[in-house]
């Protein structure tokens, strides 16, 4: 059965009361046992109840009963709902099995060692743990750390493989947005690149001219030797011209 049947045993007494299905047909459709499906026969079981039709749901066509009605050995087989409707969504922590609750921690361990991407809230999702069993088991404070072996959730069973996918997908896009968001912002510079790139600065501006903006070329130093005897010569004639 793709669904569960709508008010099975109203839908019994509709069957028993409308059709000539046995006991045995009616059972097994509606989920009974052929002896409470003989009690509604006899009015010793579900006596104030109102039959539900099958056929006017949508559950239960007219060939199909008629089917088995000629079939005493066939069974009667739900018609495939018109609409669909979501299985609602089961909100709170996972449901773990009490066998397998011990190993919650070791699912715990592999996750942080091979995923450390994956956020706190995210391995609650797959392990059905809480926060403070997950930083116990990060900081290595478990009561019983010493024994904790990383292993796999999905061996474990703790969750599918698909939904560890999924949730590894997620962290990674994260993990992306967040590093193109530090990328674009701005960074802030430390007290000692500031005031080097200030001393840069200063020093390039002090090389332009005031008027023309034109970087000044110091001369080159002149390292040309000098010679005593030539150096005294010059100092002569300037103090005879001087004389003069």
């Amino acid at each position: 059965m793709s669904q569960p049947l709508l008010m099975p045993k109203a839908t019994a007494v509709w069957l028993v009361d409308n059709t000539a299905l046995s006991f045995e047909q009616i059972a097994a459709f509606c989920t009974l046992h052929p002896l409470e499906v003989q009690g509604i026969a006899d009015g010793d079981v579900a006596s104030g109840i109102m039959g539900v039709n099958p056929v006017q749901n949508g559950q239960l066509s007219r060939e199909e009963i008629e089917k088995a009605e000629k079939d005493p050995n066939y069974r009667l087989k739900l018609s495939d709902p018109k609409v669909r409707v979501a299985a609602v969504k089961r909100k709170g922590p996972r449901y773990t099995p009490i066998s397998r609750r011990n190993e919650r921690p070791n699912a715990i361990k592999w996750l942080v060692r091979n995923h450390p991407e994956l956020k706190d809230a995210q391995i609650m999702r797959l392990v059905g743990t809480t926060k403070s069993t997950i930083d116990s088991v990060r900081d290595n404070n478990h009561w019983n750390a010493a024994n904790l072996t990383a292993m796999d959730p999905v061996t474990l069973g703790l969750c599918s493989q698909i939904e560890l996918d999924l949730e590894v997908k997620r962290a990674s896009k994260d993990a992306a947005v967040q590093q193109t968001d530090v990328a674009e912002g701005t960074t802030l510079l430390t007290a000692e690149e500031a005031l080097a790139r200030a001393a840069a600065r200063t020093s390039h501006d002090l090389s332009f001219d005031d008027q023309g903006g034109e970087h000044h070329h110091r001369p080159a130093p002149n390292n040309e030797e000098f010679d005593a005897d030539s150096v005294f010569s010059k100092l002569k004639s300037l103090k005879s011209d001087a004389d003069e």
